[in-house]
Protein backbone atom coordinates (compact mmCIF):
# COMPACT_ATOMS: atom_id res chain seq x y z
CA UNK A 1 0.00 0.00 0.00
CA UNK A 2 1.48 3.74 -0.65
CA UNK A 3 0.26 5.01 2.75
CA UNK A 4 0.74 2.06 5.43
CA UNK A 5 1.93 -1.38 5.55
CA UNK A 6 1.18 -4.81 7.57
CA UNK A 7 3.40 -6.48 9.58
CA UNK A 8 2.42 -10.16 11.40
CA UNK A 9 5.01 -10.71 14.15
CA UNK A 10 5.67 -13.11 17.15
CA UNK A 11 7.44 -10.19 19.45
CA UNK A 12 9.40 -11.87 22.43
CA UNK A 13 8.42 -10.60 25.62
CA UNK A 14 11.50 -9.66 26.53
CA UNK A 15 11.53 -6.89 23.05
CA UNK A 16 10.25 -3.78 23.55
CA UNK A 17 7.73 -2.73 20.90
CA UNK A 18 8.31 0.49 20.24
CA UNK A 19 12.59 -0.72 20.33
CA UNK A 20 11.48 -3.06 17.26
CA UNK A 21 9.59 -0.47 15.56
CA UNK A 22 12.09 1.76 15.68
CA UNK A 23 14.44 -0.62 14.26
CA UNK A 24 11.99 -1.45 10.92
CA UNK A 25 11.28 2.20 10.12
CA UNK A 26 15.72 3.14 10.28
CA UNK A 27 16.74 0.23 8.53
CA UNK A 28 13.44 0.17 5.92
CA UNK A 29 14.02 4.05 5.60
CA UNK A 30 17.56 3.92 4.76
CA UNK A 31 16.86 0.94 2.14
CA UNK A 32 13.77 2.70 0.46
CA UNK A 33 15.87 5.90 0.10
CA UNK A 34 19.26 4.60 -0.96
CA UNK A 35 17.26 1.74 -3.11
CA UNK A 36 16.24 4.51 -5.49
CA UNK A 37 12.94 2.72 -5.90
CA UNK A 38 10.99 4.80 -3.95
CA UNK A 39 11.30 8.30 -5.36
CA UNK A 40 8.11 9.59 -3.24
CA UNK A 41 8.76 8.11 0.08
CA UNK A 42 9.93 10.75 2.22
CA UNK A 43 9.95 9.03 5.25
CA UNK A 44 7.86 7.30 8.07
CA UNK A 45 5.41 8.88 10.08
CA UNK A 46 5.94 9.52 14.17
CA UNK A 47 2.52 7.02 14.86
CA UNK A 48 1.92 3.80 14.28
CA UNK A 49 -0.26 1.21 15.26
CA UNK A 50 0.26 -2.19 17.10
CA UNK A 51 -2.61 -4.85 17.53
CA UNK A 52 -2.24 -8.17 19.19
CA UNK A 53 -4.31 -11.56 17.82
CA UNK A 54 -4.52 -14.81 19.36
CA UNK A 55 -2.87 -17.95 17.27
CA UNK A 56 -6.48 -19.20 15.97
CA UNK A 57 -6.39 -15.62 14.29
CA UNK A 58 -3.17 -16.15 12.57
CA UNK A 59 -3.67 -17.38 9.13
CA UNK A 60 -6.79 -14.81 8.73
CA UNK A 61 -4.83 -12.04 9.92
CA UNK A 62 -1.69 -13.50 7.33
CA UNK A 63 -4.63 -13.84 4.63
CA UNK A 64 -5.56 -10.34 5.48
CA UNK A 65 -2.61 -9.17 4.70
CA UNK A 66 -2.11 -10.96 1.45
CA UNK A 67 -4.86 -9.48 0.09
CA UNK A 68 -5.00 -5.95 1.75
CA UNK A 69 -4.58 -4.42 -1.96
CA UNK A 70 -8.36 -5.55 -2.49
CA UNK A 71 -9.33 -4.92 1.31
CA UNK A 72 -8.43 -1.37 0.31
CA UNK A 73 -10.76 -0.93 -2.25
CA UNK A 74 -13.51 -1.57 -0.35
CA UNK A 75 -12.34 0.13 3.11
CA UNK A 76 -9.43 2.74 3.02
CA UNK A 77 -7.40 3.28 5.82
CA UNK A 78 -8.24 5.89 8.09
CA UNK A 79 -11.94 4.27 7.78
CA UNK A 80 -10.33 0.83 9.01
CA UNK A 81 -8.62 2.76 11.85
CA UNK A 82 -11.83 4.78 12.54
CA UNK A 83 -13.31 1.17 12.78
CA UNK A 84 -10.74 -0.75 15.11
CA UNK A 85 -10.80 2.50 17.33
CA UNK A 86 -14.42 2.15 17.50
CA UNK A 87 -14.48 -1.74 18.12
CA UNK A 88 -11.76 -1.57 20.67
CA UNK A 89 -14.20 1.20 22.65
CA UNK A 90 -11.10 3.71 22.84
CA UNK A 91 -11.88 6.80 24.76
CA UNK A 92 -9.00 8.61 22.96
CA UNK A 93 -9.70 10.98 19.70
CA UNK A 94 -8.98 9.28 16.60
CA UNK A 95 -7.68 12.03 14.66
CA UNK A 96 -4.83 12.01 16.86
CA UNK A 97 -3.34 8.96 14.65
CA UNK A 98 -3.26 11.47 11.34
CA UNK A 99 -0.92 14.22 12.91
CA UNK A 100 2.71 13.79 13.10
CA UNK A 101 3.65 15.84 15.97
Amino acid sequence: MEDHIHILVDLHPSIALSDFVKVIKVSSSKWMKESGLFPDFDGWGIKYCALSYSEREKYKIINYIKNQQEHHKKECFQDEIKKLWTEAELSEDVNWFWVDN
